[in-house]
């Protein structure tokens, strides 16, 4: 048996995972975080993108926006605002919101209008390529 850590994955509303990974990637604020058993102990913010892991042999897909990590050598705690499942992504409707963001981003007249379409940019493009990378 591959050696392994505890990984849970939680939002407000509920536990997304509990499982055992082999291997894990999440999207650190600036740049993808990979975590194999007995990693260093960090915290980390995230920012929207893919966390991805192995259990088993199997790849488990999920698109995350906003959050923080805390990585343990025998355990991984994600605390995320929003997560979905590849498989339960509502394609259409992420491209309905990344064209929504696009129009806001052109008519944004303040800084803070053009940081929230570029966040809302970023969680939308975040959800459809996880959704097409769904096995």
């Amino acid at each position: 048996m591959a050696d392994t850590f505890q990984l849970e994955i939680v939002t407000p509303e509920k536990m997304v995972v509990r499982d055992s990974a082999e291997e894990l990637q999440i999207p650190g604020r600036n740049g993808y975080v990979g975590i194999l058993p007995h990693h260093a102990p960090l915290i980390t913010e995230l920012g929207a993108g893919e966390i991805s892991y192995r259990s088993d042999g199997q790849t488990h897909r999920f698109s995350v926006a906003w959050g923080f990590a805390e990585v343990l050598p025998d355990r991984v705690t994600v605390l995320a605002e929003t997560v979905e499942r590849a498989g339960e992504i509502n394609v259409s409707r992420a491209q309905d919101d990344l064209r929504q963001a696009e129009e806001s981003l052109k008519s944004a007249n303040t800084e803070e209008a053009s940081a929230a379409a570029n966040a809302k940019m970023s969680r939308a493009q975040a959800r459809i390529e996880v959704a097409q990378k769904k096995t």
